[in-house]
């Protein structure tokens, strides 16, 4: 969409007066060397870096780039600079607003620059997945014919959410998430440069971590929050943003958990504790806690995915692929909608019966394989399909189970060393009984054969 009278208006009264922008539009980098973390992305020769015409111009064959990450982690801020770098003309979009009509005026607009001033429009589109195929097919021939440069930015998998053709003709850069080293220098950037605040005030380290915990790797969350504590201390005439000032503006208590310290392991074992006590009030007060305080959804997603073969089992089989279909959607889709499939997942987990059988089985198991109970594999259970196995003996008599009436073959199939141990004991909780009564019938079956 063109930028109209007052849009222009506005950003001409930003240029003289930045003050009157939001601070995470004034400390916006201007340049390549100002962007915060994406160091991959950053190195001499990188393909961002040709694009902006630094070591032998655009990268080769590609008309489009998609920049691919988490809220906050740079994508709109990259667009800006790769315009401002190449000097072309600047147009922005965002899918949730914007439909093909809007790209159509934006597309013949690029064309009239180009023909009649030869200028070249940057299209930045924001959130392309929510665009549909059809309205991601109207953007093709735009960047075939390099009417203009597209950058697109996504937060979900582009290989799922955007269309082969414009994938294939676009150069993918993926964007990493920040930590909380690249937040705390912007945050201490904007407290000392003019652009910023100026050094007007100072940020102690305690309400700096609370911050940083608020923002939970996004960038412009954090210059936001910083924003609103730096006005309301100037309001009460202070020189120094107090916890209690940040706490206030952002509403939010400080959450006392640390993601790298000792808290950070009491929280994940109160979390598994209460699933595994079937509370799925205390569970979801502990995953609460986890995510406001920033911790990695991905970290999450592993203890749920752990829980559901240790606590639950086979009580019911369908837990351990709910929870890796969980762990999966969070990779896609990340904070703050991560939150959601998270909470899904703990309630079920913790409404789940439960069952550590195992778990106690492969520890048994374990436990007799350390202790040197290996033993001789029987020599019918051996690979016979080499040049010379017969002679060895090996696959002779082997009864091919699905030969036999009711699929159960009864022969020896454990070791000497452990034969007629039982490391797996089913419990009589949900979908687990069904195997208790399988088990037991196919133990006596096998005990036809001398193997119990």
């Amino acid at each position: 969409m063109e930028p109209d009278l007052f849009t222009a208006a506005a950003e001409d009264r930003q240029e003289k007066d930045p003050s009157s922008s939001p601070l995470a539009v004034r400390m916006r980098p201007r340049v390549l060397d100002e962007v915060v973390g994406q160091r991959h992305l950053l190195k001499p020769g990188s393909p961002l870096r040709r694009l902006v015409g630094e070591g032998g111009g655009g990268p080769a064959g590609a008309s489009s780039v998609i920049l691919w990450g988490p809220p906050g982690t740079g994508k709109t801020t990259l667009a800006h600079v790769v315009s401002k770098a190449t000097e072309k003309r600047f147009v922005e979009l965002s899918a949730i607003t914007a439909g093909v009509k809007e790209v159509r005026t934006v597309i013949d607009g690029a064309r009239r620059a180009s023909g009649g001033y030869g200028k070249e429009t940057v299209l930045f589109l924001d959130e392309i997945h929510r665009f549909s195929k059809a309205q991601q097919d109207s953007l093709l021939p735009a960047v075939e014919n390099r009417w203009v440069t597209l950058i697109a930015a996504t937060t979900e998998n582009p290989y799922f959410s955007i269309i082969s053709p414009l994938l294939s003709r676009s150069l993918l850069l993926t964007l990493e998430p920040l930590t909380d080293d690249d937040v705390r220098g912007l945050l201490r950037r904007a407290l000392t440069e003019e652009r910023g605040l100026g050094g007007a005030l100072s940020l102690p380290e305690e309400p700096e971590a609370h911050l940083l915990r608020i923002a939970g790797g996004d960038a412009r969350r954090a210059l936001t929050a910083l924003e609103a504590a730096a006005g309301a201390a100037i309001d009460k005439g202070e020189r120094e943003i107090s916890l209690a000032t940040v706490e206030e503006t952002v509403d939010r208590a400080a959450v006392r958990y640390d993601r790298d310290g000792d808290q950070h392991y009491d929280v994940a074992s109160a979390l598994i504790k209460s699933i595994r006590g079937s509370d799925v009030d205390a569970a979801l007060h502990y995953l609460a806690r986890m995510i406001d305080a920033g911790e990695d959804p991905r970290f999450i997603a592993r203890r749920l995915m752990i829980s559901a073969s240790e606590d639950i089992g086979l009580a019911d089989p369908a837990a351990l692929p709910l929870a890796v279909a969980a762990a999966q959607a969070v990779a896609m889709i990340g904070f703050p909608e991560a939150a959601l499939t998270l909470s899904h997942a703990t309630i079920a987990l913790a409404l789940a019966p439960k069952s550590n059988a195992a778990t106690t089985a492969i520890g048994a198991a374990l436990e007799d394989v350390r202790k040197g109970l290996t033993g001789q594999i029987p020599a019918h259970l051996r690979d016979g399909h080499y040049q010379g196995a017969a002679k060895l003996g090996h696959a002779r008599g082997y009864v091919y189970p699905h030969d036999v009436p009711g699929g159960i073959a009864a022969q020896q199939y454990a070791p000497d060393s452990v034969r007629g141990r039982r490391y797996y004991e089913p419990t009589r909780y949900g979908a687990e009984a069904r195997y208790a009564d399988v088990v037991d019938k196919v133990r006596e079956r096998l005990r036809g054969s001398g193997a119990g």
